[in-house]
């Protein structure tokens, strides 16, 4: 019974990703890069958007204005106001998100073929003529206030917060997006207006869509929604920085039964050849829920939370090796002296060959499963194009995976994991922690 299973699934991966979409890369006839894959069995297309610079390109004493203005995109445009714009989306059956990180901003439609030219045109307005109604300023600001006093009472979000402002203390990284309560009470109508100009622009901006549109039929739609946006910002963009933390602990008081702890210190950029290295291993100490070390020995041999894990957080400007876990303020001093035992060790022992057998097999069969659906496909190729993949890495990508080999991921290993200089920030009211 288990032999049939297992024939099954291998058949059903192997047929995912002969499956693979194929994608088409062209310029548009204005000079926009984009990608697609035409699906025409379902009459249906999603579109993605990503305007490269995102949040760390705006003014310190502006912080947060950039997510402000995003917010502002579905509130009304043209002669539209929030409400009327609103039901025009709904009446269309197309759905648009307007998102903001720190490094892109991102844009997302979902649309019926049949209502195309008339979604695309509504999206368009709401990117190149936004309202900035006073009534929708004053609206989305007390949103993200409530949401800049909601993150002050989070332990996690405190946490996040300190360790962001020690890793990059003069730099975008180590403050919030969501800015601060001085900083969004000052935000005027004219911050964002010249947010939304320097932000949304032609020069800096990749597409990415699947489903049913042709090459030529994309073209012509993306130059008419972006036709109108500037050509160009007069932005300064971030520069790469090392992280400035320093190893130990620190400890935020809190009071609350248990502790929030965030760890971790430099990491790997994306671009690196070893990338892929990190990520397996990362994998395999933290990224595998229940199969992973920290889990193993956190949370299922001595019961000290209900969750642990480590991720890579490479972004364009700096990157870092982190985790995070909530446990008992009485098992605090344990529960970091287990995750420096685990750094260690996968630092001076490595992995074993079944945990590197079973990482590539999960990491592998898992892979064509992300696509899944045009939005998810979509989303995808917006991804890759940011990370600066060429279009055949998703034929590529599990072949790099399995020529990873012992001898790979011992190095880096020993490269990558720096038990003598994690940091740990504590937030609450640990127990016996000097």
């Amino acid at each position: 019974m288990i032999r049939a299973f297992v024939t099954i699934l291998v058949t059903f991966i192997a047929s995912l990703v002969q499956a693979m979409p194929d994608i088409k890369t062209f310029t548009t006839p204005a000079g926009t890069p984009a990608w697609l894959v035409e699906d025409h069995n379902i009459p249906f297309v999603a579109l993605e958007l990503r305007f490269i610079g995102g949040t760390a390109m705006e003014p310190m004493e502006k912080r947060g204005v950039t997510q402000f203005m995003m917010g502002l995109l579905e509130e009304g445009s043209g002669d539209m106001d929030a409400q009327a714009f609103s039901i025009a989306k709904d009446d269309l059956a197309a759905s648009f998100d307007y998102g903001s990180y720190a490094d892109v901003l991102t844009v997302s439609a979902k649309f019926l073929t049949e209502n195309q030219d008339q979604a695309i045109e509504l999206l368009r307005q709401s990117l190149v003529d936004p309202r900035f109604d006073a009534d929708a300023i004053e609206r989305v600001r007390a949103q993200i206030e409530s949401g800049i006093k909601s993150q002050a009472k989070d332990p996690s979000d405190i946490a996040s917060a300190a360790f962001n402002a020690e890793a990059y203390p003069n730099h975008p990284y180590g403050s919030d997006d969501l800015g601060t309560l001085e900083t969004i009470a000052s935000v005027t109508a004219a911050d964002i207006r010249q947010a939304h100009a320097a932000g949304l622009t032609r020069n800096r901006v990749l597409v990415a869509a699947v489903g049913d549109i042709t090459a030529a039929e994309l073209g012509i739609l993306v130059d008419r929604l972006l036709h109108d946006l500037p050509v160009a910002g007069d932005i300064e963009m971030p520069t790469y920085v090392a992280d400035a933390l320093s190893a130990g602990v620190k400890v935020i008081d809190f009071p609350t039964p248990q502790s929030t702890i965030l760890f971790g210190h430099a990491g790997i950029p994306r671009k690196d050849d070893d990338f892929f290295a990190a990520y397996l291993l990362n994998h395999i100490l933290g990224g595998s829920g229940f199969e992973s070390r920290l889990m193993s020995e956190v949370r299922e041999e001595r019961g000290l939370t209900y969750g642990i894990g480590s991720f890579l957080a490479s972004r364009q400007y700096g990157d870092l090796l982190m985790g995070q876990v909530a446990t008992a303020n009485n098992t605090v001093v344990e529960t970091i002296d287990l995750i420096t035992q685990e750094w260690r060790k996968i630092a001076d022992q490595g992995v074993t060959q079944a945990e590197l057998d079973a990482a590539k097999k999960y990491l592998t069969g898992a892979y064509p499963l992300r696509f899944d659906g045009n939005g998810p496909i979509a989303n995808i190729l917006a991804g890759m194009q940011f990370q600066g993949l060429s279009p055949d890495y998703i034929l590529t990508r599990n072949d790099r995976v399995n020529a990873l080999t012992m001898e790979d991921i011992q190095r880096v290993a020993q490269r990558l994991y720096q038990p003598k200089k994690l940091r740990f920030i504590v937030v609450g009211q640990p127990e016996g922690l000097k």
